[in-house]
């Protein structure tokens, strides 16, 4: 199949040109003058978004360990226009996260749906102080023992773990798994020095940057200072709520193509406002903006990829820039920018045709139409 006569993102910008695929992947990047089976008419060709922290939609949430659940947010995502996700746990007790994990091994998309690319631990390796909207009865010093049987459950599609460096047992167990998976830092107190030693041993990642870390000081950097001078990569919520816009355009400054877009959303992601649960504590959405039930302290958020995509550019993100945060960067985050998330030869025909204004026309998924 060829599909031409389209603004097609590549190598960072767009050019004039179309894509031909061939049994899922894609075969080569057409020239702009070239016959085609496909009119993208003039309309934005970019490639599948990837959001590798996402804990449900729906009103279904991944650590329920439902495949119902995983099929229903499969499909919830696909028409928001993200074609790949990681499944992302709550901090939960070991034998609570398998069903979560052996889910994800299971699992395996419909033709209308995202492709699950892995699983994204967010706990249970977690600071105390900083532990946000995850249940303190739960969290868990670094194990990497515990690690590899989740991961070893999942069929060894655990791609991302976050561990807060400071607790005891974190240095040894980043050292370990970081040749296994991403390691991401966040829900920490670290300060500048340990962060820092962290991101050495194999550290690489920053987990919804600002929130549940201690901020950037002019005398005290933390871990942001030490995530920027270490190169590591950097997501952010970019739905609003979370961060100031100001705040957001400060971290696209930071980072440059190592600010990843994240839409952490919930279960209560494409429903009305309400009381929800997370991680076996309630939660409550008002207005789109969901807390732990009586309380202030955001519990994640309720966009997704594309909603976002829009609000950086309205945020004065360049387009262009907009684009490669949920797509490249996410992809690279965790180790698969050789199989999603760009448009190249080879690579699986993951893309999107949007309007000029952004509004999602045509979701393709290993090269079929999906929506």
């Amino acid at each position: 199949m060829r599909i031409g006569n389209a603004k097609i993102f590549v190598g960072g910008k767009f050019c004039q040109g179309g894509l031909e695929i061939k049994e899922g992947r894609i075969k080569k990047l057409l020239p702009f003058y070239t016959s085609f089976d496909l009119d993208a008419e003039g309309n934005y060709l970019i490639p599948g978004l990837v959001d590798i922290h996402t804990h449900g939609a729906v009103k279904e949430d991944f650590s329920d360990g439902n495949y119902e659940g995983i099929e229903k947010i499969s499909r919830y995502f696909a028409k928001c226009g993200v074609t790949s996700f990681a499944a992302t746990t709550m901090t939960l007790k070991e034998k609570s996260l398998l069903p979560a994990m052996e889910n994800v091994k299971n699992f395996r998309r419909s033709k209308d749906g995202a492709e699950c690319i892995g699983i994204n631990l967010e706990g249970p390796f977690l600071s105390y102080a900083k532990r946000g909207a995850q249940a303190a009865e739960n969290l868990h010093l670094p194990d990497a023992e515990m690690f590899h049987r989740l991961n070893d459950a999942s069929g060894g599609k655990v791609r991302l773990v976050t561990v807060a460096p400071e607790v005891e047992g974190a240095i040894p167990f980043i050292r370990e798994i970081s040749d296994v998976c991403t390691v991401s830092l966040g829900h920490t107190e670290a300060d500048y020095d340990t962060a820092l030693r962290a991101f050495s041993e194999g550290a690489s990642h920053i987990t919804h940057l600002f929130n549940c870390m201690p901020p950037l000081h002019h005398r005290n950097p933390g871990l942001i200072g030490a995530a920027i001078e270490a190169g590591a990569t950097a997501e952010v919520i970019c739905d609003g709520l979370h961060l100031h816009p100001s705040t957001i355009r400060l971290s696209h400054q930071l980072f440059g193509k190592r600010f990843v877009c994240i839409s952490d959303s919930l279960r209560c992601t494409g429903m009305p406002d309400g009381q929800y649960t997370l991680g076996g504590q309630p939660i409550e959405m008002k207005n789109g903006k969901a807390t732990l039930l009586g309380t202030d302290t955001l519990a994640g958020s309720s966009t997704n990829l594309l909603a976002e995509l829009k609000n950086l550019v309205k945020f004065g993100i360049p387009l262009e820039e907009a684009v490669h945060a949920v797509t490249y960067a996410p992809a690279k985050a965790i180790r698969m920018e050789n199989s999603i998330g760009s448009l190249k030869k080879g690579l699986r025909a993951d893309f999107l045709i949007l309007s000029p204004n952004l509004d999602l026309k045509e979701v393709y998924i290993a090269g079929e139409k999906a929506v």
